[in-house]
């Protein structure tokens, strides 16, 4: 999952060729809108409620639906253009005369846990919406066909998630998942686990990131001033080189999370649960004031660094918003174009959108490091992407993950969630570095491999500071 993506948007709407839409001054977003790239249908009723429903040529299905003041101040009309900010993307509908036929017959149960119709909806999705198959070398009507051969009337719905996530990994989208429903998960629950890796008769520790993070943080801060925070942390490295650990990119949000909720799914799936509950635009502004307040602190504590290091070596990603808000505090402009976007949309793409970061008064411009490793993903990869434009800030460690783009979700008419990617997010100049990962300015050969990785890390922690800092030595050294 990646978390799309937002800062607070109002409300602004420029009325010119859309005057027959107004009543009264007020400008009327009533109606049928279909988006430009994302599958979507949105109605609007009476300027009260809204309705979300994911479209394909085979398809209509109810994703979401709520009051019309959960959208209101994110909506801008223009020329019968429709713009809806989620995050910190822009998303484009037009106007239809009517619902599309399709949503006003929907399937019955009967046909909606059909797993041919079920695959025949996930391959229309991908079919008009995934971004990489010519970067990733891949016909569709060839993959496609191989797989359909292996649906029929009689898959089980264990067959059916298989060959699902195996067409996902023949796609090598590095942002897809698949996750199904309740019952499908206590099916697979009682499946035969799988072995910990092993050399010789040794069994060999499995990390998990945050684990890592702590460890890390614990050993190489000679000071540390984290309050009040869990995901990020921070404090001095040396006397004079500030230290920022950024976990991830999300679960910042104050959702007041129900206590009795968490005792029984632990806090990330009560979180998730909940949050779930939202419009995800309201959501995404709740990350990003939640991690605000944090940032206060930490560039309270910090301002006066000779130089900075932000690691986001174990970070997996979250919400691109979340990054923006974090590396603000690093940009001393009103307005900074950090990267570019487009979307995939039937045959062809969207137009090329700007990405910008605000940027902060008091904005720390001093020589800053980040750290970067193959795990480093998702919407930390946002993070780095627009650290390419702003020359105080060079890159240690590895490239990374490669999974840049703004995941597109679906349900499939069963209920299960899946998504695809159907953005190309490139830097000013263009360049899109899906699968490639952002580069760094110096190299410290990690280990591709998460574990492996992970475990050269803990084996060795002095080593990896010492490694940190004599990069840092080099990079000065060439200035």
């Amino acid at each position: 999952m990646k978390f799309q993506s937002g800062l607070i948007i109002v409300l602004s709407i420029i009325v010119s060729s859309c005057q027959d839409r107004a009543k009264n001054g007020v400008p009327d977003v009533n109606g049928v809108w279909e988006s430009v790239g994302s599958g979507w249908i949105l109605q609007i009723k009476d300027s009260t409620n809204y309705s979300f429903y994911d479209i394909t040529s085979i398809s209509c299905l109810p994703s979401h639906s709520g009051r019309f003041e959960e959208i209101s101040e994110s909506l801008t009309l223009l020329n019968d253009t429709l713009s809806l900010q989620k995050g910190v993307i822009t998303y484009k509908f037009v106007t239809r005369s009517k619902m599309p036929e399709l949503c006003q017959n929907l399937p019955d149960d009967a046909l909606r846990n059909d797993p041919v119709y079920n695959f025949e909806v996930f391959s229309e999705t991908v079919k008009e919406h995934y971004a990489f198959f010519k970067k990733n070398h891949l016909d569709w009507n060839t993959v496609y066909a191989k797989q359909r051969e292996k649906i029929t009337a009689h898959t089980t719905p264990i067959e059916l998630y298989g060959v699902i996530e195996e067409t996902l990994e023949i796609l090598k989208d590095n942002h897809a998942f698949l996750e199904a429903d309740e019952a499908l998960d206590e099916m697979m629950a009682n499946l035969p686990a799988v072995e910990e890796e092993t050399i010789g008769n040794v069994t060999l520790p499995e990390y998990g990131d945050f684990v890592v993070a702590d460890l890390v943080t614990e050993h190489h801060l000679l000071e540390e001033m984290t309050q009040d925070s869990w995901l990020i942390r921070w404090g001095k490295l040396t006397d004079q080189l500030g230290y920022i650990q950024v976990k991830a990119m999300w679960l910042y949000a104050d959702l007041n999370v129900p206590k009795a909720l968490v005792d029984t799914l632990g806090f990330v799936d009560a979180y998730i649960e909940t949050f779930y509950q939202l419009y995800e635009g309201n959501y995404i502004d709740k990350e990003v004031l939640g991690v605000r307040k944090i940032m206060d602190h930490v560039m309270n504590d910090l301002s006066g660094m000779e130089a900075m290091i932000i690691d986001l070596r174990f970070n997996g990603g979250g919400q691109d918003a979340v990054s923006f808000e974090i590396l603000s505090r690093f940009i001393p402009y009103d307005k900074f174009q950090v990267a570019t976007q487009k979307l995939r949309t039937g045959d062809s793409y969207s137009s090329v959108l700007p990405l910008y970061i605000e940027g902060s008064k008091n904005a720390y411009t001093k020589p800053t490091y980040l750290l970067t490793s193959q795990q480093t993903g998702s919407a930390a990869e946002a993070f780095a992407i627009a650290t390419l434009s702003l020359k105080p800030i060079q890159r240690i460690g590895a490239p990374t993950s490669g999974a840049m783009s703004t995941a597109l979700e679906k349900t499939l008419p069963n209920g299960w969630a899946f998504a695809i990617s159907n953005e190309v997010y490139m830097d000013n100049n263009g360049i899109n570095y899906e699968n490639a990962g952002i580069p760094v300015d110096y190299s410290l050969n990690y280990p591709k491999d998460r574990q492996e990785f992970f475990r050269s890390v803990v084996n060795d922690l002095e080593g990896d500071k010492e490694s940190i800092l004599h990069a840092i030595i080099e990079l000065r050294s060439k200035e």
